[in-house]
């Protein structure tokens, strides 16, 4: 589960998300993604239980699952990174100097 919010264009698919329903066309406008990227993320997310589709038309509608549970994990990580953000990117396992 926390892979798969680790991931900067699944955090925002699921922040345009908290917005309402929408199609990955929405999204791929919306977040200047490739259509085959936006797809494979909601993939992603949709086998994490996070969000879930329903079909309209010849599109599929996309929403989130469990609203408010997500926004208090996604709420709770925010708190965290303010509290302990300097020692995150610090990190020489996981920081900025790793990530390199």
């Amino acid at each position: 589960m926390f892979r798969s919010l680790g991931d900067t264009a699944r955090l925002a698919i699921l922040r345009h998300l908290t917005l309402g329903e929408h199609k990955v066309v929405d999204l791929t406008t919306h977040l200047g993604l490739a259509q085959s990227t936006v797809s494979a993320h909601l993939a992603c997310l949709r086998d994490c239980g996070l969000v879930t589709s329903r079909p309209q038309g010849r599109a599929s509608m996309w929403s989130l699952n469990h609203t408010a549970t997500l926004l208090d994990v996604l709420s709770a990580a925010e708190r965290l990174l303010a509290a302990t953000g300097d020692a995150v990117a610090l990190c020489p396992t996981y920081g900025e100097e790793a990530a390199r």
